[in-house]
């Protein structure tokens, strides 16, 4: 009479992902694919310890596709100047370090890409634009000595 739950609940989920998609701003965008790319890393793993290879494989093509057409491919060479071919290098290495660990069934790869990408996400979401806004179109209030 009724469907799988599996999919009912993976729909669910689905729905509620495309309606934060959707309501986002860019700022929040990039958090969730850190998220993603996080989460991904962290499947890759535990399939790798399962000795899981299809998963692994799966999870860790996951988390290279985040990265590279997500964080890389978001990325504005002209205007974003130093910092942006920094980040652009860094996504590099990401994905070449992903790359390995698949290759060489490599937990130590993983857990470092975890951990940059975990660094990155913290210091995004330390930026706050709605903040940084506000702080720009305030009278400044500089002290006269």
């Amino acid at each position: 009479m009724f469907g799988s739950l599996g999919r009912s609940a993976h729909a669910y989920r689905q729905v509620g992902l495309e309606t934060s998609v959707h309501s986002a701003n860019p700022h929040r965008l990039i958090s969730m694919l850190f998220d993603g790319a996080m989460i991904s890393v962290t499947k890759a793993r535990q399939a790798l310890l399962d000795g899981n290879v299809a998963s692994k494989g799966t999870a860790i093509g996951k988390a290279v596709s985040i990265i590279d057409s997500g964080l890389r491919g978001g990325l504005n060479l002209q205007e974003g100047g130093e910092l942006a071919a920094n980040l652009r290098d860094l996504y590099s290495y990401l994905i070449q370090k992903l790359t390995e660990a698949n290759l060489r069934n490599d937990v130590g790869a993983l857990d470092e890409v975890y951990r940059l990408l975990s660094d990155l996400k913290s210091a995004w979401d330390a930026i706050n634009p709605a903040a940084a806004e506000a702080a720009s179109s305030a009278p400044s209030m500089a002290i006269q000595p």
